[in-house]
């Protein structure tokens, strides 16, 4: 894996130096996501004859994956020089693309996936993006008609910030390297710390914690026009169908499920250094473990597992069962509360930007002890819930698609059956089906009943409304027509582009990229996800309830019978608020960040994490979103 930066200018009067320490400033950030090598080129750009040339620079680090020799140096020029590429990423079917590319008569100088990517783009642009089998962010460089084109992957797993004003641009892996290349440290989005702290929403959108500094969105292309700065608007170049396919049976298509599961391991196993597993012990992790098994026998197979003993939240017995199975070298990381506090900050600067709980410190010590064993690729199950129908089955989204097809007895069979699995229950059934039948303008009234509202006593709310910041729920993306009737792979179809798998990818890149390791997630192929989201809804969520029926009939023989039918599954949890109720005096200073910032009520923002430690709340995740964000405010 990689990091990647650039930057140009427009600018005649910017200091050479000056440009030159910023240049060398980003790199230096991104060198944990690429220690192996680096590069760095400038090239004038050519304008109008009466205006002098503009100025780009592409820089680049690299971890080094396939082809470890030299050849795989960035930037990377293509072998006529009219394109040049600064990519992170991998690009699992190389192999079959280079074959299919040298027949169209590319020539190729090094085993790397960069240069037949390289060579793909060249040959379809936009249009070959859907070949690509991996995980990509790349810019390249047209000398022939002075653009710069940005470009992400269909689910976001690799990421790509951007700044744009009307003399210059500059993008980069990373946030903190972004603001490396920036003149000055860009204000805070007061929007987004709004929506973070009062709802936990971040990453599903094009806006950062800093005013300026924008995604790429998952799926997106943006092309600028180095002669004149004139940048398009980001074009979405991936946007799954969910029309619903009825010419195969629920046996075919789990056999189906089953071959493309299988053939994504085996190409996402290409490596030319050593690689593992994150086991959690839920469905998804194990089946990727058992696949590996499946498919290679013979293979050394370390698997890594955060485990909290003692703690309700602990699935280390489902970790040891595929362990055993699979015959795996195992490596258990178990946490102490006061680890939490000793790696907080290095975690907070590795994140780059507020997240939403403390089970993101289990990954990043799970992918700590992963490169502590010399491990550089861990495959991993993310993904899955939102192409499957995880967590709780998206219940509300299942009814709604029975109501749009008048199957009204069905909806009260379904929500009864729904109910009786573990951690469910009947009042959960009712307020599902209250957030289908209330009407949208009385949601927010619905809303306040619960205890939360969007004025709390901890946010100076005259201070940012004042200043415009909206004071209600973040917008949710209207139901589109083709979401009619199928309203639950509408819901998946959102989480996988939007709302939902952003956050959780942007944790686990960062995690990875803070050890050096590149972690893989084989459930993310467009292939599978298109395949997924044309089914029959029952396919996905059962009408008894059962989440991922579909993927548990594809496993069979596979992963074991005992976790395909386990009814248990809990969510990736920490026991978080045990963790930080033993912080109690580092919390609080912690808080003391709250004093420069204007919109937040110190008093009643300790006032509110003691309650919720205390287990006064029920809002608990906002404990940690106050203390995050005033952690990460003081760095």
């Amino acid at each position: 894996m990689c990091g990647l930066f650039g930057h140009y200018s427009s600018r005649s009067v910017e200091n050479a130096a000056a440009l030159q320490s910023r240049f060398l400033a980003a790199q230096r950030a991104l060198h944990h996501r690429g220690p192996d090598d680096s590069g760095l080129e400038t090239f004038l750009v050519k304008r109008n004859a009466d205006i002098s040339p503009g100025s780009l620079s592409l820089g680049h680090t690299r971890l080094s994956i396939i082809d470890l020799s030299s050849g795989g140096h960035q930037p990377m020029h293509s072998g006529d020089e009219r394109y040049t590429i600064v990519f992170n990423g991998e690009i699992y079917n190389y192999r079959e693309l280079r074959a299919e590319l040298t027949s169209a008569g590319y020539a190729f100088r090094t085993d790397s996936d960069t240069e037949v990517l390289l060579a793909a783009w060249a040959h379809w642009g936009v249009s070959g993006l859907r070949r690509l089998k991996g995980m990509f962010a790349f810019a390249v460089y047209d000398r022939q008609d002075e653009s710069l084109t940005l470009v992400r992957d269909a689910f976001g797993i690799k990421p790509l910030f951007y700044s744009l004003d009307e003399a210059s641009l500059s993008f980069a892996s990373e946030v903190p390297a972004l603001l490396k290349l920036l003149p000055s440290t860009p204000e805070l989005d007061l929007q987004q710390a709004y929506d973070y702290l009062v709802y936990g929403r971040y990453d599903d959108q094009a806006r950062t914690f800093y005013k300026g500094v924008a995604h790429l969105l998952p799926g997106h292309w943006l092309r600028v026009d180095l002669k004149t700065l004139h940048t398009s608007d980001p074009e979405r170049w991936w946007w799954p169908s969910i029309e619903e396919r009825t010419d195969l049976s629920f046996e075919d298509a789990a056999a189906q499920l089953r071959e493309m599961f299988l053939n994504s391991v085996r190409l996402h196993l290409r490596s030319d250094v050593p690689l593992g597993a994150a086991l959690s012990g839920g469905l998804d992790s194990s089946a990727v473990v058992c696949a590996m098994r499946h498919l290679e026998p013979e293979m050394p197979i370390h698997t890594f597992t955060y485990v909290a003993r003692g703690s309700a939240v602990d699935e280390e017995r489902w970790a040891d069962i595929v362990n055993q199975h699979v015959g795996a070298i195992a490596h258990k990381v178990v946490v102490e509360p006061q680890e939490l506090v000793e790696h907080l900050d290095d975690m907070i600067q590795a994140q780059g930007e507020p997240f939403g709980s403390t089970s993101i410190y289990a990954q990043y010590r799970v992918l700590k002890a992963a490169r502590e064993a010399g491990i550089t690729v861990t495959l991993d199950g993310q993904g899955a819930d939102e192409l499957l129908a995880g967590y709780d089955g998206y219940p509300s989204d299942a009814v709604h698609s029975l109501l749009d097809r008048h199957r009204y007895l069905e909806v009260f069979r379904f929500l009864k059956r729904w109910a009786k699995w573990p951690g469910r229950g009947n009042r959960r059934a009712f307020v599902m089906l209250m957030q289908v039948l209330v009407p949208g303008a009385l949601r927010g009234l619905a809303y306040r009943t619960t205890g939360r509202t969007p004025t709390p006593s901890w946010l100076n709310v005259e201070y940012l409304s004042g200043l415009g910041v909206r004071l209600r729920p973040p917008n949710k993306r209207k139901s589109l027509r083709d979401a009619q009737r199928r309203r639950l792979v509408g819901a998946l179809r959102e989480s996988l582009t939007g709302h939902g798998l952003a956050s959780l990818l942007r944790h686990g890149d960062r995690n990875s990229m803070r050890w050096s390791v590149e972690s893989r997630v084989p459930f993310l192929t467009i292939e599978m996800a298109e395949f997924l989201l044309s089914l029959p809804e029952p396919y996905l969520l059962g009408p008894d309830g059962q989440t991922k029926r579909i993927f548990r009939a594809a496993m069979r023989g596979i992963v074991p019978d005992e976790l395909l039918d386990r009814r248990d599954k809990i969510g990736f949890q920490t026991p978080e608020q045990e963790w930080l109720r033993d912080q109690s005096k580092e919390i609080d200073q912690w808080l003391s960040a709250a004093e420069s910032m204007p919109f937040l009520n110190v008093s009643e923002s300790r006032r509110q994490v003691e309650r919720i430690l205390r287990d006064e709340t029920i809002f608990k995740t906002q404990a940690w979103t106050l203390i995050n964000f005033c952690r990460w405010a003081r760095q």
